[in-house]
């Protein structure tokens, strides 16, 4: 018994909804993948790169800036100080509080964590020529700006990941 053939296309897989998650899913897969290669998460980079773009900080100001909720933020930080990225030491100002710093270990796993991050934005976009890819990210950037406006978020409050 034969069965007709399936249809090829479905009303909904062509919503820009529909896209953009679908899309969001294999990104997140690539910079997951690429970031376990290296023995690390996404928060693990967002945290390195924000301690090198900023400075050292208090667990506090690092969630404020990174997006990474406090909950989440002493294991982060756990976990780098055990593979010697990033160290604590006692505020001058407030012995109750640490201030986090970016060792040298944790600039070279940045670097890592940046090429693989890197390799992950090609594997992505590799259909796309170099205009299509600042379009699109030109595209996206604005989408994700006009949302945050309206809902009162900054980008860094919100990404799961890089």
């Amino acid at each position: 018994m034969e069965h007709p053939p399936e249809p090829t296309t479905v009303r909904w897989a062509n919503l820009p909804t529909w896209l953009l998650t679908q899309t969001a899913n294999h990104a997140h897969r690539l910079v997951s993948d690429g970031f376990a290669a290296a023995d690390a998460r996404g928060y693990h980079y967002r945290l390195l790169a924000t301690l090198d773009e900023f400075g050292p900080a208090s667990q506090a100001t690092l969630g404020r800036r990174s997006g990474i909720h406090v909950s989440d933020m002493v294991a982060t930080i756990n976990e780098l100080a055990d593979h010697n990225h990033v160290e604590r030491t006692p505020d001058p100002t407030d012995r109750r509080r640490n201030i986090i710093s970016l060792t040298t270990a944790g600039k070279r796993q940045l670097h890592r964590l940046e090429k693989r991050l890197a390799e992950s934005q090609e594997q992505l976009l590799d259909p796309l020529s170099p205009s299509d890819r600042a379009h699109l990210t030109e595209l996206l950037a604005t989408l994700l700006d006009h949302h945050n406006r309206r809902t009162g978020y900054t980008a860094a409050e919100r990404p799961p990941d890089a």
